[in-house]
């Protein structure tokens, strides 16, 4: 057997389950077949090999779903990928080939489904990684963070639960100027350049990892900035996003015969994590750009995230948008939610109305960091925090945000009931970053490191 091409990556990850995404290669016209054996950690016996056919259909990758898991476990498992010469194989001739496994061990844990317990994250967005005439350039400078990455998740305590990566994660426009990748090969290949590098490739094999698209996956400022002719744009873009960012995500339904479903019927999802529950808008493909209806969430997601919010039992509940709620950028604002102020102040409000607490905005996007609080002039009770984190590898071609680059001193919204007044809850961090949350009984603890892992600043959360 092979070392993957690209992954394994572990996906979506519950009590008892996990998903997890690899790739092979294509070998002429011989069949090709990808597999993954697990055990508990420490445990001689291996289980069973659960096995995928790959082909082309699907750039030679698949999920394998590991079931049936005990809670709150640390497994090892090992991953590969071979060819074979005969065309009809069983379930039972293939777990009968005498295969040589890669040497790689790499570990998962499930979740556990108890309350109370501290829980750690990893945040990130906008990972540049330049591609010239289909290869990276200098692709150790978009990699090197995760390498302080996966070293802090090999000593964190509490261990990190999951890494969420909100938006950017390749840059199909990143030659936007002279040379835009349009064809579905063309972006298939950053796909496989940006999530085949050595430190991601480390941490996804052993930290859960979820993701969601932000603009750069289809078309900077997309939809706004669309033209006659991008829907062929789109429809490469948005299949290559299913295939290496959403078909290990929850988006995708668990079929009664273990595998996953093929046909999303939307991009937004959620997933808990004992008393911490996630959900993670699109706030990118289901934008209604005309006048009388804004709408950068469309009316069955805002119906099922304020359902959510509502009437979730969660002790905290974080909202991933992968632009920014607030404050508003004082330039190119419009392509985050200062555009849609009529959806957010309903969100607000149902928030405010339904005293809902520990309610969490969790984004990337500006390419800076920072908390902000959000409160009402009216309501002392009402109280919103957002947490962004951005980037994880920025361009020169893009600068970082500052504190000036924010609407600070005046109100985000206001209606008869009053005024939702906001303020930094800490300083604005204008460098490659990524975010570590600890979430305890009492806080959310937001620690940014920069690029090699050197505490930046830390930000106590208060927990209500």
């Amino acid at each position: 057997m092979l070392k993957p091409t690209v992954g394994p990556i572990i996906g979506h990850t519950t009590t008892n389950h996990a998903r997890i995404f690899m790739r092979g290669e294509v070998q002429k016209n011989a069949p090709v077949f990808a597999g993954i054996r697990y055990r508990n950690s420490g445990n001689e016996q291996w289980t069973k090999t659960i096995f995928a056919s790959l082909t082309s259909l699907q750039d030679m990758s698949d999920v394998i779903v590991l079931d049936n898991l005990a809670a709150d476990t640390e497994y090892e498992y090992q991953a590969g990928w071979f060819s074979t010469k005969s065309a009809e194989h069983s379930a039972g001739s293939l777990q009968a080939l005498p295969l040589q496994w890669p040497q790689e061990l790499y570990r998962l844990r499930t979740r556990s489904g108890a309350a109370g317990t501290p829980r750690a994250y990893f945040v990130g967005s906008c990972r540049y990684l330049r591609m010239t005439a289909g290869i990276p350039s200098a692709p150790q400078l978009g990699d090197r963070i995760f390498a302080s990455m996966a070293q802090l998740a090999q000593q964190a305590d509490p261990p990190v639960s999951a890494m969420l990566m909100t938006g950017d994660q390749i840059y199909v426009d990143d030659l936007n100027f002279f040379a835009p990748d349009r064809e579905y090969q063309e972006i298939l290949a950053k796909y496989r350049a940006a999530f085949s590098q050595p430190h991601i490739s480390r941490l996804m094999a052993n930290v859960s990892t979820y993701m969601i698209l932000d603009d750069h996956e289809i078309e900077d400022n997309w939809p706004d900035k669309k033209k006659s002719g991008d829907d062929a744009l789109y429809k490469n873009a948005i299949s290559a996003y299913e295939l290496y960012q959403a078909s290990h995500s929850p988006v995708f339904e668990l079929l009664d015969d273990g595998r996953i479903s093929r046909h999303p019927k939307h991009y937004w999802y959620q997933f808990t994590d004992g008393d911490i529950e996630w959900f993670v808008t699109d706030s990118r493909t289901r934008r209604n750009l005309s006048a009388d209806d804004r709408r950068i969430l469309d009316a069955e997601q805002e119906h099922a995230l304020c359902q959510w919010l509502i009437h979730s039992p969660a002790r905290v509940k974080l909202v991933v948008t992968s632009v920014m709620f607030f404050p508003d950028a004082k330039h190119n604002g419009d392509d985050a939610w200062a555009g849609f102020p009529g959806q957010r102040l309903r969100l607000l409000e149902t928030i405010r109305s339904h005293r809902l607490k520990n309610v969490i905005f969790v984004s990337g996007d500006v390419h800076c960091s920072l908390t902000s609080r959000l409160t009402h002039s009216e309501d002392p009770d009402f109280e919103v925090h957002t947490i962004v984190s951005s980037p994880l590898c920025n361009t020169k071609l893009m600068p970082y945000a500052s504190q000036s680059s924010f609407i600070l001193d005046r109100p985000l919204a206001r209606n008869t009931a009053g005024e939702y007044r906001q303020a930094l809850t800490g300083k604005v961090i204008s460098q490659d970053n990524f975010a570590h949350l600890v979430i305890d009984a009492d806080r959310i603890q937001v620690n940014y490191h920069d690029r090699d892992g050197k505490l930046l600043q830390s930000t106590g959360i208060k927990l209500h």
